[in-house]
């Protein structure tokens, strides 16, 4: 028996809130094939040992696709046989802000993959806007960005979850 997902689902918390864990029993539920596109970069020992972790978490029966930019081009392809969880937004969008990509045009790109997806996709992201105002013009710069993101594509979601202490709490929509 499977459980069918929205086209699109969103999942948002804070770090370390159990997200990621609540996104893939979506994915998982959905007994299609699951694909965990990556966008984080191990740029040092820490994010590596915590990639690994994410991993090893996730179990067996996941394809992974490393996409740290061009994450809408990569839900384009995605098959409609398979169910898609992007972790995450935040990193995806660090990555450009890092890259001085043009985010207007980054975000456009996402949307557009994700208007292509065959595939159910659930988009991990955080909630960065409950936090205090960062002390520095680059993380002001990012939270407010994030948070452009995250209501854009909590717009386009038919589903949104957020998370808290482990706990799903539904903010659009009807969970499966």
């Amino acid at each position: 028996m499977s459980n069918s997902l929205p086209a699109v689902s969103l999942v948002l918390g804070g770090a370390a809130s159990g997200k990621t864990a609540f996104a893939e029993s979506l994915v998982r539920a959905t007994g299609r094939d699951c694909v965990y596109i990556a966008t984080a970069e191990a740029h040092d020992d820490e994010m590596r040992a915590k990639i690994d972790a994410h991993r090893e978490a996730r179990g067996a029966g996941w394809s992974t696709l490393e996409v740290p930019l061009d994450l809408g081009r990569a839900l384009a392809a995605i098959g409609g046989d398979q169910a898609v969880l992007v972790d995450c937004a935040t990193l995806w969008l660090s990555n450009h802000m890092l890259a001085n990509s043009d985010l207007a045009e980054a975000e456009a790109g996402l949307m557009a993959g994700l208007a292509l997806s065959a595939a159910p996709v659930v988009i991990v992201t955080n909630e960065v806007g409950q936090s205090v105002v960062p002390d520095t013009s680059l993380g002001r710069r990012f939270q407010t960005a994030q948070g452009r993101l995250n209501q854009k594509l909590a717009a386009r979601a038919d589903l949104v979850v957020q998370v808290i202490a482990g706990l799903p709490r539904t903010l659009k929509g009807e969970c499966p």
